[in-house]
């Protein structure tokens, strides 16, 4: 073994308001090099602006008014400061500061996947409070990120059918009242070159009005042979001033993803010895004459706020969007006798598809039987549609070893899937958070929720639909035990509709999970920095997942759960030094299952230990303007019900220098600097995903 490496179809239209919005003063500032290194500075509500690694401004994934800190649950916030330093380029990035999740579980495969405390999240992500897509095959920008926020545990009651690990919100940036610009360029190894611009100005004096558009191109290849990216991006936004009780923001997007799909390396020859070598970490699978991915991704919505003399404030987040991805994949079999023909498969993809949500809630704080409430109420409704198509192909098989490309990849005339599925959900929720006896605050959430999926299948000619009702529901205990500790415990339900059928045509129930959480929340002095220690129990019931037999099918496995310890700070010491990490242990097990073998057997690529770590220094004096940053992150070694091997454990260091001048900036990192070979995680028996070399990347940002 080598270390190598009940559906409504209508929607509900209250006073506009924006769920999550965020007032125009919330943006984040360009800092002078002649400030003083990174701080928190801490307003009421909605009014703080970040600075620095730690934040108190309003988590968006509370749909209140607290922040990370003051929630009785785990939330994680990674700050436009902490991404820029670690030269974050993409979700996966941004992730690895938030313990319990474990990111590139199936490699560089060109969408966003991740588990959260053990169970798989990938279709969790949202956007500005609403959920980006129920499949997510298109992978998100995150330069167009203000802010990503990880609410980890269910999370139905405010966010309706979700995955019971946790969600992922990615907050937009947004216009400022002041005129800003900022043009960007990076290069790397591998051929990395990236270009981007960031600008907007006031439309009038003295008025909330603004503009602003952000935009991004990259060309990469990749250090696998024959693989490459490009993406292009560009998402204007627009502030328009309808008074000081009135927010309202237009944000749209335009994201493109082209690129070659990296299927990882065979088994046989990585982990599993064979008698012929080791199989290169470049080495390519596929078929470099295969049709690559193309992907899209447009957007248009608007998040409205407004607050009305009697004290209630109603928002309303609404966005409708369109998807498409369409490309070739080529897939790993088996090796042959020879132990050098690795067999292949193809499969040709098409899918497409719109989506379309609204949240609208009602908020007031008031006093009630002598006890302080803040009460939220709120509706929301939530549709999506996809078409899918595939065409199951043959390709010969190629040797790993002496590779010879240009196989002719033969598909049938005819689709092998011809789908649509439809999703309608209308939920109804309610939260209140009430202080007793002034140090106790008791939080209790409920919610009911209808769904209707309806699958499509052109070739049997066949629709099916499944009608699902739920009433999920959360309840915490928090304690301000000292002005700088909380202990608290929480328990959350969740719920989540199956859609489709398995091979022989029959609907699947839906998920549910469920949560118990204590934890304790520790404020550092100043409230510049805060430590959040967990202990959860989290178990998944009625689990969907792709069948490892019936290619383009999926099975219910059963039961899962997840239990674990997590540890997180961050922390802005005032000094110059900014510091984040993060560590986590999770125990994961199949508790229930059909195949009697995978019961007591780890979930897929969850690792009982995980860790990272980020700091970063600013110098002054005679240094000034220069500062420094290091890190490392690691697992343990990984296992799973649906392969048979073990993934090695690593660690691997990171480092980063930059400048920051008045009109310009510069930094230079350098991720997995020993260039550790590792693998990402495990798929199945017969493919295993990399994980990232050595990358280096210079910036250079020039700003007014």
């Amino acid at each position: 073994m080598s270390s190598r490496r009940s559906v409504v179809p209508f929607v509900v239209f209250a006073v506009p308001a924006a769920a999550l919005s965020l007032p125009l003063q919330a943006a984040q500032a360009a800092e002078p090099v002649t400030e003083l290194p990174s701080v928190t500075v801490s307003a009421a509500g909605d009014g703080a602006v970040d600075v620095g690694f730690a934040t108190r401004r309003p988590a968006g994934v509370t749909k209140s008014g607290e922040s990370a800190a003051d929630a009785a649950q785990s939330i994680t916030v990674i700050t436009r400061d902490l991404l820029d330093s670690q030269q974050a380029q993409n979700l996966s990035d941004a992730l690895q500061n938030s313990a319990g999740v474990v990111t590139n579980v199936y490699g560089r495969r060109g969408w966003d996947d991740f588990v959260i405390r053990g169970q798989r999240a990938s279709e969790s992500i949202f956007a500005d409070g609403l959920l980006v897509d129920s499949n997510n095959r298109v992978a998100q920008e995150l330069f167009g990120a203000e802010r990503v926020e990880v609410l980890k545990g269910p999370a139905s009651v405010l966010f309706g059918a979700v995955q019971p690990g946790g969600l992922v919100n990615i907050v937009s940036k947004r216009p400022r009242p002041e005129l800003f610009g900022e043009l960007g360029l990076t290069v790397g190894n591998y051929g990395f070159r990236q270009v981007t611009a960031d600008v907007g100005t006031p439309l009038a004096k003295d008025s909330k009005a603004a503009f602003r558009l952000n935009a991004l191109a990259m060309d990469s290849d990749d250090p696998t042979d024959d693989v490459w990216y490009r993406n292009r991006w560009i998402a204007p936004s627009l502030t328009l001033d309808f008074g000081t009780r009135t927010d309202f923001t237009i944000l749209a997007s335009h994201n493109e993803r082209h690129y070659v799909r990296q299927q990882g390396l065979p088994v046989n020859g990585t982990l599993v010895s064979n008698r012929n070598g080791v199989v290169p970490d470049s080495r390519f699978i596929g078929e470099p004459g295969a049709q690559p991915y193309d992907g899209e991704q447009n957007r248009i919505g608007y998040a409205l706020t407004h607050r009305f003399d009697s004290g209630w404030t109603v928002n309303q987040n609404l966005r409708y969007q369109t998807s498409s991805l369409t490309g070739t994949l080529v897939t790993a079999g088996t090796m042959a006798v020879n132990s050098q023909l690795l067999n292949r498969g193809a499969t040709q993809q098409d899918f497409s598809g719109d989506a379309f949500g609204v949240d609208t809630n009602a908020q007031r704080t008031f006093r009630f039987t002598g006890h302080e409430h803040q009460l939220t109420f709120g509706i929301d409704y939530r549709r999506t549609r996809e078409d899918r198509l595939q065409k199951t192909c043959r390709v010969a098989a190629l040797n790993v070893y002496n590779p010879v490309y240009g196989a002719a990849i033969n598909c049938p005339a005819s689709y092998g899937t011809d789908a649509t599925d439809t999703l309608h959900a209308l939920g109804f929720y309610l939260r209140d958070q009430v202080r007793v006896a002034q140090r106790w605050i008791v939080t209790g959430g409920v919610r009911y929720e209808t769904a209707r999926t309806s699958t499509t299948d052109r070739v049997a000619a066949a629709r099916t639909d499944n009608d699902n009702r739920a009433v999920t529901g959360s309840a915490a205990v928090m304690y301000e035990l000292t002005p700088w500790a909380r202990p608290y415990v929480s328990y959350a339900t969740s719920f989540l509709p199956n859609a489709g059928t398995d091979v022989n045509g029959a609907t699947f129930q839906p998920e549910r999970g469920r949560q118990v959480e204590a934890g304790v929340k520790f404020d550092t002095p100043g409230q510049a920095g805060l430590v959040t220690l967990a202990l959860f129990e989290l178990t998944r019931n009625n689990v969907l997942s792709s069948d490892p037999v019936n290619t383009g099918f999926s099975v219910a496995v059963g039961q899962q759960r997840s239990r674990g310890v997590e540890l997180e700070v961050t922390q802005d010491f005032g000094n110059g030094l900014s510091l984040s990490g993060a560590y986590a242990y999770i125990a994961s097990e199949v508790t229930e299952d059909t195949t009697a073998a995978n019961v007591g057997q780890p979930l897929n690529a969850v690792p009982r230990h995980s860790f990272s770590v980020w700091s970063q220094y600013r110098f002054r004096g005679a240094l000034a303007g220069w500062y420094v940053g290091a890190g490392m992150r690691g697992e343990s070694a990984k296992r799973g019900y649906s392969f048979s091997y073990t993934v090695p454990g690593y660690a691997v260091a990171d480092l980063g220098v930059g400048y920051i001048a008045n009109h310009w900036r510069a930094a230079f990192n350098v991720k997995n600097v020993f260039d550790k070979a590792y693998y990402a995680g495990g798929l199945n028996n017969n493919v295993l995903p990399v994980g990232n070399p050595r990358v280096a990347m210079f910036n250079l940002t020039l700003n007014y």
